[in-house]
């Protein structure tokens, strides 16, 4: 067995030092207070608002203090939440929500249709910060009745009901913030979901209690607590040392090393994807430079050798769980293919295209070792790429200016599963989350928001897909296997959208 390292052990990051004053629980008794040892900050507490509420990594700690309108199995499958049931008419034009009844904010206050109303109206506000506004927007002129909500569709948008279960698709409370308003929100944060908020320290810790009204059930673990240690080396040594019970994104030669000894592992497909953007800017003009960029990655050889086989090869911004996914779609390795495109624009090992390409080091599993390769193949070509290293907040701040370097990595993540919320706003230009900007695209991609006929628009999007794959307008790598190491003592059931919660956690 591999003993700590002392460097190691001193990378643990601040969330720890600040939490090592407090009494940790001993593994090998039974588990009081669940910690978990998280890989990124939670930098706000209102879920609709601002780039962090297109953050998939953190819905998993929204979800638990807060209700999408619409609840997912962790198959992904749409099941009742705060919504017991939703649906359209029979010519689409106005839309049917029935509330559940019996439910409490924290606070103690009931929750109401009104909460529900108020929320959808604010998240299609133009100047309300809600970065989905234009998809809620597509929906209005509210009518409550009970505990059933009705309105018209203003404009036909095919995943609106799937949006109430993912990004930004949350209820807030509205007495509560109209009392208190968004800054006393931010400071004291109240929802209806499992947890309530005890305790939080800006990029350190949140301190979670067990909502013991809610209407899903008590969590079994009254008190969670999570640590933001944006380290991956420092969170094994959290699980490894006993500081913390859970972890995840640790590389996966850690995670084969520690599963099978004092720590269990759980591992499975999940929804997100790595991909590499590429900008419409400099080099990525050149068709020539896109496609040979494509051919020159051994998407299969990445995944064996740096993933440990941990992740699926793709050549679409479909995984194989997506609705619109293609896998008559194929982007081979052909390094000397590469090189015959380069020469026709002029380049060659000798005289090779210079860009930039931007990565997290140590978000997720081998992010930074992964561009490292890619940028070796590149390079046996005639493509010489600077690596920039930033943090995923910066990549968000980027994209969204449309100011990212010609090639960015990412991982996208899409736990509706629909090529909606892969292709299409990964690729749409008018979005702030796509930095392709391409007229041909865009023009193809636009009818589709609102094709009511399901069978066609999905196969629309197919189409798209091969255009994009055709001509090289971004680079998908894989399909994301998570790892989770976790003491003996917690099982883990784990969620397809990547969302890590802890009222799924039970005591083994």
């Amino acid at each position: 067995m591999n003993i700590l390292s002392r460097r190691s052990l001193l990378k643990v990051s601040t969330a720890s030092l600040m939490l090592s004053a407090m009494p940790l629980p001993i593994l090998a008794q039974e588990i009081e207070e669940l910690v978990i040892a998280y890989n990124v900050n939670l930098p706000s507490w209102n879920p609709t608002i601002g780039v962090s509420a297109v953050n998939p990594t953190i819905q998993g700690i929204y979800q638990s203090v807060f209700d999408l309108f619409i609840a997912q199995n962790t198959d992904l499958s749409q099941t009742a939440g705060l919504l017991t049931d939703w649906g359209w008419n029979d010519d689409k034009t106005k839309i049917f929500m029935a509330v559940r009844e019996g439910v409490v904010w924290h606070d103690g206050s009931p929750f109401t249709a009104e909460d529900v109303v108020w929320s959808l109206e604010r998240a299609a506000d133009p100047e309300g910060g809600n970065p989905i506004q234009f998809i809620w927007s597509t929906i209005g002129n509210f009518q409550i009745d009970g505990n059933t909500i009705t309105g018209d569709v203003l404009r036909f948008e095919p995943t609106i009901f799937k949006w109430m279960s993912f990004l930004t698709g949350y209820v807030l409370p509205k007495a509560y913030i109209e009392k208190v308003g968004l800054d006393g929100f931010e400071k004291s944060p109240i929802g209806t979901g499992p947890y309530m908020v005890e305790k939080y320290e800006r990029n350190a810790f949140v301190r979670l209690k067990a909502n013991d009204n809610y209407w899903g059930g008590t969590p079994e673990f009254k008190s969670v607590t999570i640590k933001f240690i944006t380290d991956a080396t420092a969170r094994v040594a959290e699980v490894e040392s006993g500081s913390s019970h859970v972890t995840l994104e640790m590389t996966y030669e850690e995670y084969d090393r520690l599963k099978s000894g004092k720590l269990m592992g759980t591992s499975a497909p999940i929804s997100d994807i790595g991909m590499i953007f590429f900008n419409d800017i400099e080099a990525m003009n050149d068709p020539n430079v896109r496609k040979a960029a494509v051919m020159a990655v051994n998407k299969n050889a990445i995944v064996e050798r740096l993933l440990s086989g941990y992740g699926i090869p793709i050549d679409t911004l479909q995984a194989p769980e997506y609705v619109a996914y293609d896998a008559s779609v194929s982007t081979p390795y052909n390094p000397e293919g590469a090189k015959e495109l380069l020469a026709k624009s002029g380049f060659s090992i000798d005289n090779p295209v210079r860009f930039t390409i931007q990565t997290t080091r140590g978000f997720k599993p081998k992010d930074y070792e992964i561009i490292q390769a890619i940028v070796g193949l590149w390079r046996k070509v005639g493509i010489e790429a600077e690596i920039e290293v930033y943090e995923v907040a910066k990549h968000y701040e980027l994209r969204a200016s449309d100011k990212l370097a010609p090639a960015a990595f990412y991982n996208w993540g899409n736990s509706i599963g629909d090529p909606t919320t892969s292709t299409g706003f990964a690729m749409f230009g008018p979005t702030p989350h796509s930095v392709w900007d391409g007229e041909d695209l865009t023009n193809m991609i636009a009818p589709l928001w609102g094709e009511a006929n399901e069978a066609k628009r999905i196969e629309g999007w197919k189409s798209v897909d091969n255009y994009i794959a055709e001509n090289a307008l971004v680079l998908p790598l894989f399909q994301y296997v998570q790892p989770i190491l976790h003491a003996k003592g917690v099982n883990v059931v784990q969620h397809a959208s990547g969302a890590l919660l802890p009222h799924l956690m039970t005591r083994n």
